[in-house]
């Protein structure tokens, strides 16, 4: 990891270790079923059962656990411990782990898919490519990934938020910029859904959901 990769990181953790228990009863009501639960539905419908499903940047994990809801053999990674152990204390019948994305410990190739629900966000531009690269690698070929996020041009900063001394920048992302990414990561994508913001719950820029495929090795 470089420094500028290990600066981001801490941040991150940092912010979300403050943040966590405000944070996960901010959208408790989200539990039963996050927000675009059709779309999560959809893609657990495209994945099947049978093989392993990463929720990778899982939060206090009301999206780990609804894909596990809807019969999937989920995990949930983060990088806060003070989101997993919410998670924990939530789901208990569920697996969390702590890591970072940038540099998972998972085996080449041994995941039937991974979910990032806005969990890129918070990932400088230049290092997209490596985000991307690294979930290729751990997707079985065949394997899904999922990826959501805000639409837009300009970024999202949060400044001492429910009180707490930490600042960190919300990224919104094109997704004609963020599907190329993708496709030059190896991914073939297979749907791109993006809906206006509900202003009612607070969205400030539409929202967007991309689904991608590891292709299989061509013989």
């Amino acid at each position: 990891m470089t420094s500028a990769e290990a600066d981001f990181v801490t941040r991150t953790r940092s912010f979300y270790d403050a943040v966590a228990e405000d944070y996960a009863e901010m959208f408790a009501g989200e539990r039963a079923e996050p927000r675009d639960g059709a779309v999560l539905a959809g893609f657990a419908e495209l994945v099947g059962r049978g093989g392993r499903v990463a929720d990778l940047g899982c939060g206090p994990g009301r999206t780990t656990a609804h894909l596990a809801s809807l019969g999937l053999d989920v995990f949930g990674l983060d990088l806060s411990e003070s989101m997993l152990a919410i998670a924990r204390r939530e789901n208990p019948g569920l697996r969390f782990r702590q890591g970072s994305m940038l540099d998972l410990d998972i085996p080449d190739g041994t995941l039937a898919a991974a979910v990032s629900w806005y969990s890129s966000i918070h990932t400088p531009v230049d290092q997209l490519p490596s985000l991307f690269a690294e979930f290729h690698r751990v997707l079985a070929p065949g394997g899904y990934l999922l990826l959501a996020f805000q639409a837009g041009d300009q970024p999202l900063t949060l400044d001492r938020p429910f009180g707490h001394p930490v600042r960190l920048d919300f990224e919104r992302r094109r997704p004609e910029a963020m599907a190329g990414l993708l496709e030059a990561a190896g991914f073939a994508l297979r749907s791109r859904t993006v809906r206006e913001a509900d202003t009612e719950l607070g969205e400030s820029s539409p929202q967007t959901f991309l689904t991608a495929l590891k292709a299989a090795a061509v013989l």
